[in-house]
């Protein structure tokens, strides 16, 4: 991109920085915004890709992969094809395939962006449930400003190409959070409407006598 600015800068994980460090000292894990699950395999097999190509024994890999379908409510759906169950049910599977070799940081992009509404509120909520019994950073990226609350403990707001951070805000709402009720309690309302305000001018580029809607929109992470 001919406007595209290059800035330096530096990713530091445990205080040390990332391209110092080779991959499996990164250990970091990634949830796709499709869920990317191998169709020749079961919900239980695809759970364990991770932990085969890293070397585990089969038994041990059965073990996590069994404690972990439980731990997301998929238990009795080990042996069932992606094909066969709901498109909620294989970003859970493809969540719990991330945590099976216990990452140290998850990066997730956009997991639940192709669900319907009710169904990401569900993902939202299950997300919350499992990071609590299992917590760890997790680095999630959104357009969905309500979303960002719901699950963050902080927003960062991006501005339109060349990307930069304009606005971090800390959110300080209670654990455990409920998806679902959370979005009428007054004080999400009070932070929804003070981030939309940081946010919503970076829906529209300066024009000629005025402003234009510019694509794609900047959002939350």
């Amino acid at each position: 991109d001919p406007e595209a600015t290059e800035l330096s800068g530096r990713i530091l994980i445990d205080g040390a920085e990332a391209r110092t460090r080779s991959r499996r000292e990164l250990n970091l894990g990634y949830v796709f915004q499709r869920d990317a699950l191998l169709p020749w395999q079961t919900i239980e097999q695809n759970v364990q890709v991770g932990l085969a190509i890293r070397g585990v024994h089969e038994r041990e890999r059965a073990l996590r992969s069994r404690e972990l379908l439980v731990m997301a409510g998929l238990a009795g759906f080990e042996r069932y094809y992606p094909h066969q169950v709901s498109g909620g049910m294989r970003q859970r599977a493809a969540l719990v395939r991330t945590l099976a070799y216990d990452p140290d940081v998850i990066l997730m992009d956009e997991p639940f962006g192709a669900l319907d509404a009710q169904n990401r509120m569900l993902l939202q909520s299950e997300l919350l449930r499992i990071w609590e019994l299992t917590p760890r950073t997790i680095l999630f990226v959104t357009h969905d400003l309500a979303e960002a609350i719901v699950l963050a403990q902080r927003v960062v707001v991006m501005s339109r190409r060349p990307g930069t951070v304009k606005a971090v805000y800390d959110i300080a709402l209670p654990y455990p959070r409920d998806a679902f009720a959370l979005r009428g309690a007054s004080e999400f309302v009070e932070l929804e409407a003070t981030i939309w305000n940081a946010l919503r001018d970076e829906f529209r580029a300066p024009v000629e006598g005025g402003v234009a809607p510019l694509g794609p929109p900047a959002g939350p992470v």
